[in-house]
């Protein structure tokens, strides 16, 4: 069962705060291997990545066959349904609609000093994606990271999707396609970070790498940043669903157990006023258990993460789910606009009982890679703005650096750069001269 808590009572803070503090990420200390592998990758390129891949994916691969040829990319897209290409063709197009309307704008104006300001977005050239493998892999995340980074123009990009055992997701195939994707390395795990950060003789190193993986392309993607950029590290899937008792209880059911069947980690939680709502809505949960065929690891995350609380109305529900900052926010009452008005923190927000979240995670629009772990408390989902580097424009004319320069100098004598202070002195003694 749950864990279940009252706003009413009196260790409610206290046990509130234990829920916060909750370790659901993997407990396995994976940082050292992690490291070595990397140190490995560095150190040998085409041949560690090739041997590792043997060790853990049960895999034999050449130089020649880390990617898939144009031959067998045409051989699994084949494989794929007129049902599931259609699926992911609409997914697509509305994933690259909203991402569209993402990009930003160049700036450039003129001060009355006469100097111009301004910025500048250009994409980075070439990012890395990598996407779980085998038969669990999500063809919907290969959408979800590559379209943002078409849309903002990055030349070129990878997918890592590893297949162990040699298994392939012809749908995730189609998706990278479909998308735009230049190359698919059929490499997976820290091995797969480290060549698309550092390079190989065939992997040509990126510039970013963005995508979900499990504990050790966690710790890669970690150790690897500032060579790369990295959009996140992600852990457990999160859902927190608000109701006001007006939505189907077996809806709800189904949205929590949406999140806890991705892991046994994951965490689903429930907040409403209304107490006999709560308890409807967990008997539909084990009314659902009973059936899904994901039962085992949904019982599991509900039963050690899941929690319900009772709140004494919507307002002190909004001001717990900021302190939770979800992945996922489902705000199912009568005035969800209204309500959405308080939350200050979300990685995303579904409005309305009719919004379930998986919606999100394949054809609404807006990205399903979104903060988990409190971290949308100052982050945000994956955009094109993972995949843009805005760079400021200043241009001087003779006038504005006589009316702004000798402040920059003054400011440069005071804090002893000497060079800094004399390389606008020496500007505007020629002015002057």
């Amino acid at each position: 069962m749950p864990t279940f808590l009252d706003t009413a009572a009196a260790d409610f803070e206290t046990r509130f705060t234990t829920l916060l503090g909750q370790k659901r990420e993997e407990a396995e200390d994976v940082d050292q291997a992690v490291a070595a592998i990397i140190a490995d990758v560095r150190a040998r390129g085409d041949a560690a990545v090739i041997d590792l891949t043997t060790r853990f994916d049960r895999l034999t691969l050449t130089p020649e066959t880390l990617a898939f040829s144009p031959a067998e990319i045409a051989a699994e897209i084949a494989k794929v349904t007129a049902e599931d290409r259609a699926a992911l063709e609409l997914a697509a197009e509305r994933i690259r609609t909203y991402h569209t309307r993402q990009m930003p704008q160049d700036a450039s104006w003129q001060e009355p000093t006469g100097a111009t300001l301004g910025w500048r977005w250009t994409p980075v050239t070439a990012a890395g994606l990598y996407v779980p493998g085998g038969l669990a892999s999500y063809p919907s995340s290969v959408l979800m990271n590559a379209i943002p980074a078409k849309v903002a123009g990055v030349k070129r990009l990878a997918v890592a999707c590893p297949t162990p055992g040699g298994v392939v997701n012809p749908l995730v195939i189609l998706a990278a396609e479909l998308a735009g994707v230049d190359v698919i390395y059929r490499i997976g795990g820290a091995q797969a970070i480290a060549a698309l950060a550092y390079g190989t003789a065939t992997i040509p190193a990126v510039d970013k790498i963005t995508g979900p993986g499990n504990a050790y392309v966690a710790a890669a993607k970690r150790r690897v940043f500032g060579r790369v950029g990295i959009d996140m590290i992600a852990g457990p899937s999160e859902i927190l669903v608000i109701s006001d008792g007006s939505a189907d209880p077996d809806w709800l059911a189904l949205d929590l157990l949406s999140q806890a069947e991705h892991d046994q980690s994951a965490q689903s939680i429930l907040i409403t006023p209304d107490a006999a709502h709560a308890q409807a809505v967990v008997a539909a949960v084990e009314k659902r258990l009973e059936t899904l065929e994901r039962r085992e690891i949904a019982g599991a995350s509900w039963r050690d993460f899941g929690a319900v609380i009772v709140t004494r109305d919507l307002s002190e529900a909004a001001a717990l789910s900021n302190r939770v900052a979800p992945e996922h926010l489902e705000l199912c009452v009568d005035d969800p606009e209204g309500l959405s008005l308080e939350i200050t923190h979300a990685g995303a927000i579904f409005l309305g009982a009719w919004t379930p979240e998986a919606i999100g995670d394949y054809v609404g629009g807006p990205n399903h890679v979104l903060p988990t772990a409190r971290s949308a408390r100052f982050s945000s989902g994956l955009s094109v703005m993972e995949f843009l580097k805005r760079t400021t424009l200043a241009r001087m004319t003779p006038e504005a650096l006589r009316a702004i320069g000798p402040a920059a100098e003054r400011l440069a004598i005071s804090e002893s750069l000497e060079a800094h202070g004399l390389s606008v002195r020496a500007r505007l003694d020629r002015l002057n001269g």
